[in-house]
């Protein structure tokens, strides 16, 4: 009996303790700290550049203004915007502007003007008339003279006062026939004033037409007058421009001029699956100009001009005025050993730090760095190629803390 009580004691005793022993596997399965997935980096070697980014445009090196000379009727133009131009092309034609229209008034000012100047010219042909009958006149007693000279019947001054009567009528004739030209002219302007103004093709076809070139081989960007209408001297009738000559503007922070210095690189994207392209940075503008930003505030920027390391080929597509995305390398290195700046964290006031993952754990490593940006850093100190660090690691990251890789088995 003795014996079968203490098995059963025993046994109990067993059971007890295996329970205890499964209740305490729980609890520690339950509360036992758990790997905190994270997501991580492999610290690696590569080319570090400090780039500035900002939005550009596209504009034409050279444009051409073609204007009127003079007050005229435009003809209307056979060209239209995007058309090819060689240089020396006529691009534009005008013609001579109608004279205004005569009131009442006016004509009868003009006709009496008409009358004055046939009447003059009515009074020199008269005169001329009359001078030729005393040039004849003189003529034939500077004749008489002579004969009578040679004969002793009169003394050779007489011969020689007929002479000059000849000659002074002649003079006379000609004055004479020269105030007659002048009353003709006088007469043509007074009936050319009387007139009414006549449709500008015909002024056209009388007169011609004043044909405009272009200076230089290019597309019409734009067209100022698309119909035949007058133009005043210096208008402006259309923009001519050489699109295989572009460069790029692109606006920067005044703050980040400094930073840029000509012969800087340039690459500029066009748009979705287009090849960027190469540029060099020209010159700065030296003036700052005040731009409204997207959220509505005032910010001093500066004009950087860049040159276009391009064919012409791979402009054609492009146009004045075109929307760029400018990269703007300010340094660049390579061979440096990069770290994702989501890795990095603050280590006191100045210092940077990184967690590292070595054997499932988390442990911190102070690093430092050359140059770093929104991207990526550029580690001097604390790291090696091929390391595993962890980004964005929160408030719960300490050293020690056992991670797991996010997708790792």
């Amino acid at each position: 009996m003795k014996n079968a009580h203490n098995k059963g004691l025993s046994r109990r005793w067993l059971i007890g303790g295996l329970a205890v022993v499964a209740l305490a596997a729980v609890l520690w399965a339950a509360y036992r700290p758990r790997p905190l997935v994270v997501e991580t980096a492999t610290v690696a070697e590569g080319r570090f550049e400090q780039v500035i980014e900002e939005d550009g445009r596209l504009r034409l090196q050279q444009r051409y203004t073609v204007t009127a000379p003079t007050a005229a009727q435009l003809q209307r133009p056979t060209l239209k915007v995007g058309d090819t131009v060689q240089a020396g092309q006529v691009v534009a034609e005008l013609a001579p502007a109608a004279p205004a229209m005569i009131d009442t008034r006016t004509r009868s000012v003009l006709q009496e003007r008409v009358g004055s100047a046939d009447a003059a010219r009515s009074a020199a042909g008269a005169n001329v008339r009359r001078l030729q009958a005393a040039l004849s006149q003189a003529v034939l007693e500077a004749e008489r003279a002579e004969q009578l000279a040679r004969d002793n019947f009169i003394a050779p001054s007489a011969r020689d006062q007929a002479r000059l009567a000849r000659e002074a009528a002649q003079q006379a004739l000609r004055a004479g026939q020269a105030e007659q030209a002048a009353a003709d002219h006088a007469l043509g302007e007074a009936r050319a004033a009387l007139q009414r103004a006549q449709p500008s093709g015909a002024v056209a076809s009388a007169q011609g037409l004043w044909s405009l070139t272009s200076p230089v081989t290019g597309r019409v960007l734009r067209l100022h007058k698309e119909n035949s209408e007058p133009v005043t001297a210096g208008q402006a009738l259309m923009e001519i421009g050489d699109t295989a000559a572009l460069e790029a503007v692109v606006d920067v922070l005044s703050g980040d001029a400094p930073r840029i210095t000509p012969g800087a690189a340039v690459q500029l994207a066009t748009g979705r699956s287009q090849p960027p392209l190469a540029g060099t940075v020209a010159r700065i503008e030296p003036q700052a100009f005040t731009k409204v930003s997207a959220l509505g505030i005032e910010e001093q920027r500066v004009n950087v001009v860049v040159t276009l390391d391009a064919k012409a080929e791979d402009l054609q597509r492009l146009g004045d005025g075109f929307r760029v995305d400018a990269r703007i390398t300010l340094s660049a290195q390579d061979g440096a050993l990069l770290v994702p700046s989501a890795a990095l964290v603050r280590d006191g006031d100045k210092g940077w730090r990184v967690f590292v993952v070595e054997g499932g754990k988390a442990r911190a490593r102070t690093v430092t760095f050359q140059d770093r940006h929104a991207d990526s850093a550029w580690v001097q100190d604390g790291l090696k190629a091929g390391e595993v660090v962890i980004l964005y690691p929160g408030s719960a990251m300490e050293e020690g803390r056992a991670v797991k890789v996010r997708g790792a088995p």
